[in-house]
């Protein structure tokens, strides 16, 4: 990750300053395990710069931003990149202090307190992923106020104080707009530092894509870059929703043509079919069959 860092023409003097935080802070050998080994790059200096200064100012992220924008990709990279184990939390409606925190058990004959994720990543000096932070209600969200502001505890009621390895960075992701979603607090918010994750554009796309399959003609990463851009065009001018924006299935889509679906088939159900609508899958279907051949198989579009 430290070569991509390079590649990507992060400044070397913030590269030397996370060689040295992962020295200061090693990883024990039972969460080693919980590092993660990305499977997608997120290309982008300007946030990658942000981001890095932050984490290592000891500040803890929240990144916003509509679907497609490569928030959770952005937020693994992130704990590859520092080589600290990860604990993911999916927040929904009911989340509440003890899912987080953690809560009494009856153990061996006593009962004994299992520890939640954030108890988990705090004392391990981890990287916790909060995906989808406004999905929780704010009152349950009290809990992590002490966790992410300056004093850096959790006060378990009935044990000990625990006090956060300093090591320890929370990255919250959210997103606007999705069902169920709600305004953020803005106690819980201003322990954050707030990036807004910019739209993927052409040239990081079609990165993107041939760092995911090198082999793929570069002309037809240009063709599905701008198939992408087009359905997001039409998604900006309210023509159809946001289901057919999907970066993950367009990705998706590639690979199956590389084990051997058509490109009209890969395109059918990685993009097309996530609009229910039948009015608007006929409109998603027009999108793609003027920029794409649907006939088209992995020895069109592939050199091995």
């Amino acid at each position: 990750m430290l070569d991509f860092l390079r590649q990507e023409g992060i400044d070397e003097a913030l590269i030397a300053r996370i060689e040295q935080f992962r020295r200061d802070w090693p990883v024990s050998e039972e969460d080693l395990h919980r590092i993660p080994s990305p499977k997608f790059q997120y290309y982008g200096k300007e946030i990658w710069e942000l981001a890095l200064t932050a984490l290592l100012a000891g500040e803890n992220l929240l990144l916003v931003g509509p679907k497609a924008t490569g928030k959770n990709v952005f937020a693994e990279n992130l704990s590859a990149v520092f080589a600290r184990p990860e604990w993911d939390v999916s927040f929904y409606l009911n989340t509440d202090a003890s899912s987080l925190i953690g809560t009494d058990t009856f153990r061996g004959g006593e009962v004994s307190f299992r520890k939640g994720p954030i108890t988990a990543c705090a004392e391990a000096g981890g990287f916790g992923v909060l995906d989808e932070i406004n999905m929780a209600k704010n009152e349950s969200l009290a809990v992590l106020h002490a966790t992410l502001d300056f004093r850096r505890i959790i006060d378990v009621p009935g044990y000990s104080r625990i006090r956060l390895a300093p090591s320890t960075r929370f990255i919250a992701t959210m997103n606007y707009g999705y069902a169920g979603t709600r305004e953020l607090n803005e106690a819980l918010a201003s322990r954050f530092m707030v990036i807004n994750m910019p739209i993927i554009d052409r040239e990081n796309l079609e990165k993107l894509l041939l760092q995911q399959h090198p082999t793929l003609k570069r002309d037809y990463a240009g063709q599905l870059t701008a198939l992408f851009a087009e359905i997001r065009q039409k998604c900006e001018s309210s023509e159809i929703s946001t289901k057919a924006l999907d970066l993950r299935g367009l990705l998706a889509a590639v690979n199956l043509v590389y084990h051997g679906l058509s490109m009209g088939e890969a395109l059918d159900i990685g993009i097309i079919n996530k609009s229910f609508d039948a009015f608007e899958r006929t409109l998603v279907e027009d999108i793609v069959s003027t920029r794409i051949d649907g006939k088209l198989r992995r020895a069109d579009i592939f050199t091995d």
